[in-house]
């Protein structure tokens, strides 16, 4: 199949200052609320970092990490096209007495649609996040593109999803498989201010990801065939940034698209980490869990800052 990229200059440069206006507005969302949360009466970084305001449900084990489900009701809500991506679904805890959530955005990958990815909402959801799970445009749609629908994804959730007064929109991530991975990888590039992100044996045409700012952890699988750049994608990561890289012992490039353990519980743990800034998930990720017999590669910093 040969695809044919939009050799039209002016459509080209309507999306290039569309994708420029989302970034602006979601990296001032995102300054907007750490900054209302940093000026709440005794609310100061010192104080928030003795008692974490973010930290949602009990105290984590490797049961809970692991199960299909966590603790918070959920709900589900069909998202219609036309929002600057391909429509898709929102899954979001229902109970706000432990205060808003982190927001979670997700891409399937090329040729894939919602469907794929579906099985991250309620997963996470349950957990303690705000979920978004997007069909792309077009099923041929790029990383690039896929970059801007996923922050398109996260300005519609917070600005005017049914959930948004469950969404804390300071605290926002992304994910994606394949081509949505390296979409996860170049939105991250795009809006520093994102607090993880989660790529899923990702793939890219681009390779030097050494400006991303934005806490990463790479999934790859062993019997890849298709997306063989993910370690590649994980080294040019500056070594000061958190960062890990998983391989999922002999899995193919579809591993992410079907419930997966592995998958499921550290990216939790990440996310939980990094979104929620939640410490109580950092000893499933340091020290680096090597003994794991479903991975064959785990490589990271430890411990995280």
């Amino acid at each position: 199949m040969t695809i044919r990229g939009n050799t039209e200059a002016e459509p080209t440069a309507r999306r290039g200052r569309g994708l420029r206006r989302t970034w602006t507005v979601l990296t001032g969302l995102v300054a907007a609320a750490a900054l209302a949360v940093a000026t709440l009466p005794g609310a100061s970084p010192h104080a928030q970092a003795a008692g974490n305001p973010y930290e949602r449900g009990s105290a984590p084990t490797k049961a809970s990490i692991e199960a299909p489900t966590g603790t918070f009701a959920i709900k589900q809500v069909a998202v219609p096209g036309g929002q600057g991506f391909g429509g898709g679904k929102l899954w979001y805890p229902t109970d706000t007495a432990q205060g808003t959530f982190g927001v979670v955005a997700v891409s399937p990958g090329f040729m894939s649609a919602e469907p794929f990815i579906s099985w991250y909402g309620p997963r996470l959801a349950s957990q303690g996040f705000v979920v978004i799970t997007i069909s792309t445009n077009a099923p041929v749609d790029f990383p690039t593109q896929r970059a801007e629908q996923l922050l398109a994804a996260l300005k519609y959730v917070v600005d005017t999803s049914e959930a948004k007064s469950a969404a804390d929109p300071s605290r926002l991530a992304v994910m994606g498989h394949s081509m949505g991975g390296g979409g996860s990888l170049e939105a991250a590039l795009k809006v520093p201010a994102l607090k993880a992100t989660v790529p899923l044996t990702p793939w890219d045409l681009a390779s030097d990801f050494s400006a991303v700012k934005t806490p990463t952890l790479i999934v790859s699988a062993q019997a890849d065939n298709w997306a063989t750049m993910a370690r590649t994608f994980y080294q040019s990561l500056s070594p000061t940034l958190n960062r890990a890289h998983i391989q999922l012992a002999g899995a193919g490039h579809n591993a992410p698209t079907v419930p997966n353990v592995t998958i499921a519980k550290y990216s939790l743990s990440w996310l939980k980490r990094f979104v929620d800034n939640d410490t109580r998930y950092e000893q499933f990720l340091c020290p680096l869990p090597t003994s794991d017999p479903k991975i064959s590669a785990f490589e990271g910093n430890c411990p995280h800052n």
